[in-house]
């Protein structure tokens, strides 16, 4: 698992050397730049960081998947806008962690000998896309690939979830906030503070970044309570504590060798070091998974960050994935952070913004910016994807590590493994008493609740999804208390003439 520390010669050392970005907030869409031409932006900014005429020489190029605007080979299209003939390329797969898998990828095959430049790329313009739409006009951008398939969670959960509207990462990440903040002992109301100092904290981050697509710093009172302009999602999440995806961004980051960098003449002080990482997963299917108070996979990655740094309390600068805030409230938790650490250098997917897979590229570009205006300092990048799924971490550092990047064996899975029971039996087809194991509350548009969905425990230990109906005016105010949280309460699952599972809590 620990990898080979051997520490390799200077022709052998990975190193980030260049990193670029583009925020394009235009609201004029023939003015729009299309994802294929925000990554080549990118990358010569990234070229113009570095100093250097790299791109020439790139003989690897990993592309983030984007969404906004599917390509038919966005490797191969993006090379050819560059004149260029990678060895090594690339499409990403989807997940949140992707950018961070790609960058560790990438030193890995420098250490390893296969490449001498490589480039991580990625970009979205659902923001020009999404007011196409909204016209009727056709966007005069290269043809995008109408046959491409955009995997999403409808696709591959279980039927009963997305059967009641909870397959989506807004309705899913809610189960686990409400869970956690029981087994944390809080109140709802006071979960919700936690999540919106931390959230306050992460748009003061984005006020000051110039690549954020929103320069304005709310308060955790802003944040955390519902209005007609901050209307609540699901249960107890608002509109500005989901990621924004509406955004037109990209990011690059280019690496080569230390000797490399040095030969061209590339300043030291301008050198990051990828010190080490560690991934594992989590079942893709939420409902197969053993609690909602505990991600092992998460917790294993970053057990393993904290061996591999060199002094384990010490992180100069911190960037945990922020889709929602659950995710940054368990890992600051696992690190031993206090609440009011600075968790983001970039300044998260709600004010930032999410460049669907691509955030953690610009998170690393602003990593890079801030550790090369810190001496000897360390930087923790973390990234998942899916529903809690797939994470990734880190450590970078300006200055080199005492051994060499670990050249194999970042994956932790077996330790993930051991840390998680096994997992309920579904029975989606019981109807009987049952306890409240976690729950969330789905809003419409005009704010009024929708639904509420329950996660339940049957007196045998078997698991399953049951919908909260409107009409029951105590259910849902039960679900909304925002004094009491019910999970542990009992109640009793029926079947409506639709055959929908419907929960009840017992008086």
């Amino acid at each position: 698992m620990n990898g080979k520390l051997t520490k390799p010669m200077n022709h052998h050392i990975p190193v980030i050397v260049g990193v670029g970005e583009i925020t394009q907030r235009t609201k004029q869409t023939t003015e729009a730049l299309e994802p294929l031409i925000l990554m080549e932006g990118a990358l010569q900014a990234a070229e113009r960081d570095a100093g250097s005429p790299l791109l020439a020489q790139l003989d690897s190029l990993d592309v983030i998947q984007e969404f906004s605007w599917p390509y038919p080979d966005a490797p191969t299209q993006l090379s050819e806008r560059l004149n260029v003939q990678p060895r090594h390329t690339r499409y990403g797969p989807v997940g949140g962690e992707t950018p961070v898998y790609f960058l560790h990828e990438a030193a890995l095959r420098i250490r390893r000998g296969e490449s001498k430049v490589a480039a991580v790329v990625g970009a979205e313009a659902q923001y020009a896309v999404t007011a196409a739409q909204k016209v009727g006009q056709a966007l005069p951008w290269t043809p995008r690939d109408t046959r491409a398939k955009l995997v999403r969670g409808v696709d591959y959960l279980h039927p009963t979830a997305v059967r009641l509207g909870v397959a989506s990462p807004a309705t899913v990440y809610p189960f686990y906030e409400n869970a956690m903040q029981h087994a944390w002992g809080q109140t709802p109301e006071q979960g919700q503070g936690e999540s919106g100092r931390i959230w306050a904290n992460y748009s003061a981050v984005a006020a000051g970044n110039e690549f954020a697509w929103s320069r304005d710093a709310f308060d955790a009172s802003a944040i955390a309570t519902p209005s007609s302009s901050n209307r609540l999602i699901a249960w107890p999440y608002t509109m500005k504590m989901v990621a924004n995806p509406l955004v037109n961004q990209g990011a690059a980051i280019l690496l080569t060798t230390l000797e490399h960098a040095l030969e061209s003449s590339i300043p030291p002080n301008q050198l990051i070091h990828i010190i080490g990482g560690a991934a594992a997963d989590e079942c893709e299917d939420y409902l197969h998974r053993d609690s909602y108070t505990h991600v092992p996979a998460q917790d294993a990655v970053l057990r393993r960050i904290m061996e591999l740094a060199e002094d384990q309390k010490r992180f100069d600068v911190i960037e945990l994935y922020s889709c929602f805030p659950i995710v940054p409230k368990l890992a600051r938790r696992t690190l031993g952070l206090p609440e009011d650490a600075t968790l983001t250098c970039t300044g998260g997917l709600s004010f930032f913004g999410a460049p669907l897979n691509n955030y953690m590229t610009h998170a690393a570009a602003a990593m890079v910016r801030s550790l090369r205006d810190r001496p000897s300092s360390r930087g923790l990048l973390y990234g998942q994807g899916g529903y809690f799924t797939k994470h990734h971490a880190l450590i970078l550092g300006s200055s080199a590590p005492a051994h060499g990047l670990p050249s194999e064996g970042y994956r932790v899975q077996e330790a993930a493994n051991k840390k998680r029971a096994s997992p309920p039996p579904l029975v989606m087809d019981y109807e009987g008493t049952a306890r409240l194991e976690t729950y969330t509350v789905l809003f419409q548009r005009n704010g009024s609740p929708l639904h509420g969905v329950a996660i339940a425990r049957t007196p045998q230990g078997g698991r399953l999804l049951a919908k909260v109906s409107v009409e029951d005016e105590l259910g849902i105010s039960t679900l909304l208390d925002t004094q009491t949280n019910p999970i542990g309460q009992s109640g009793t699952v029926a079947r409506a003439d639709d055959g929908q599972p419907i929960w009840s809590f017992n008086a």
